[in-house]
C-alpha cells in the first residue's frame, strides 16, 4: 500500500479537483473570456460599448428580447402549474401510477430537436392533426400553422412543444420534493380536523417551496435559452435572443454582435437569479 507523508497529503485534494478545473477553464473559462473580448472590443480594436450600440439600434434585437418574454411569461407559469398538478396527481399513488409517471417522463429522452420535428410532423398542412380532422369532417381544408403571416399560431405551436418537452423536469423535482414530506404531518392534521385545501395550503406548500424555487429558476434560465424548437418550427419569423446568436454567428459570421446577444442573455440569467434568491427567499432558506 502507497503511504503519504504529511505534507503530499496536503496536495492531494487539489490533485483530484485539478481534472475538473482544467476542464472548467479550457471549455468554459477561455470562451467566456473570449466572448467577454469580443462584445466589448470594436472592430477598430476599441474598448467600449460600440457593439451593445448597434444591438439597441437594430429593431430585430427587440424583437427577439420581446419574444423571449413573451415565451418565458407564458411557458414558465404554465410548466410549473401543469408540474404541480401532475405530481400531486401522480404522489397521489393510485394503482397504475407508476405507469402514468413513466409516460409523463417519456419526453426527458427527446431533444429539443426531435420533439420540435414531432411537433411540425403533427401541426404542419398535410400532418396528423389535419388529416385526423379532415377525415371526420371537422374542416374542409387544412389549417396552416406555419407559414408567412402566421407567426401568432407558430407561437402556441412552440409554447404546446415546450410544455410537452420540458414540463417533465420540473414535474421530477417537485414530485420528489413530495415523497419526502413525513406523513406525520397530514395525520396530524387529521387530528386538528383539517381540510383538504388547509393541508395543502399549510404543509405541502410550504413544504415543497425550496423545491419550487428551484424548479421556476431552472425553466426560467432554461426559457431564455429556447432555439432548436423555435429555429425549426418558425425560423426567424419569431426572432429570439438564442436564435440571434447562431443567426449572426452561423450565417452572417458577426462573432462581435454574436457575442454581444450571448452577454445579454447571460446578464439576464444573472440578474433573473438574483432576484430569485432574493425575493422569493423561503423562511427554511433564511435560517
Amino acid at each position: 500500500m502507497t503511504s503519504f507523508s504529511q505534507g503530499e497529503k496536503k496536495w492531494i485534494p487539489y490533485l483530484l479537483f485539478l481534472p475538473a478545473l482544467i476542464y472548467l477553464a479550457g471549455f468554459i473559462g477561455y470562451p467566456l473570456v473570449k466572448t467577454l473580448q469580443l462584445a466589448f472590443i470594436s472592430e477598430k480594436g476599441k474598448v467600449g460599448m460600440e457593439n451593445f450600440i448597434t444591438l439597441t439600434r437594430d429593431s430585430t434585437f427587440w424583437k427577439a428580447l420581446k419574444n423571449t418574454l413573451y415565451l418565458l411569461m407564458v411557458i414558465v407559469p404554465l410548466q410549473v402549474i401543469l408540474a404541480f398538478l401532475l405530481a400531486l396527481f401522480v404522489n397521489s399513488r393510485f394503482k397504475g401510477y407508476m405507469t402514468v409517471l413513466y409516460i409523463i417522463c417519456i419526453p426527458l429522452a427527446l431533444s429539443d430537436i426531435s420533439a420540435a420535428l414531432m411537433s411540425y410532423n403533427i401541426f404542419t398542412s398535410h400532418g396528423f392533426l389535419n388529416k385526423l380532422l379532415m377525415k371526420f369532417g371537422f374542416i374542409d381544408a387544412p389549417i396552416y400553422f406555419f407559414g408567412l403571416g402566421l407567426s401568432s399560431r407558430a407561437f402556441w405551436v412552440i409554447v404546446l412543444t415546450e410544455l410537452w418537452r420540458a414540463t417533465p423536469l420540473v414535474f421530477i423535482i417537485l414530485l420528489a420534493s413530495l415523497q419526502v414530506i413525513s406523513k406525520d404531518y397530514f395525520e396530524a392534521a387529521d387530528v386538528f380536523g383539517f381540510s383538504s385545501w388547509q393541508k395543502f395550503f399549510h404543509i405541502t406548500l410550504p413544504l415543497t417551496m425550496p423545491s419550487l424555487q428551484s424548479a421556476l429558476l431552472i425553466r426560467t434560465l432554461f426559457a431564455f435559452q429556447i432555439f432548436g424548437v423555435v429555429w425549426l418550427l418558425s425560423g426567424r419569423d419569431i426572432p429570439i435572443l438564442a436564435g440571434e446568436v447562431y443567426y449572426q454567428q452561423a450565417e452572417l459570421s458577426n462573432f462581435r454582435l454574436a457575442a454581444t446577444y450571448g452577454f445579454i442573455i447571460a446578464l439576464i440569467c444573472i440578474v433573473l437569479s438574483w432576484v430569485y434568491l432574493t425575493f422569493l427567499k423561503t423562511k427554511h432558506s433564511e435560517l
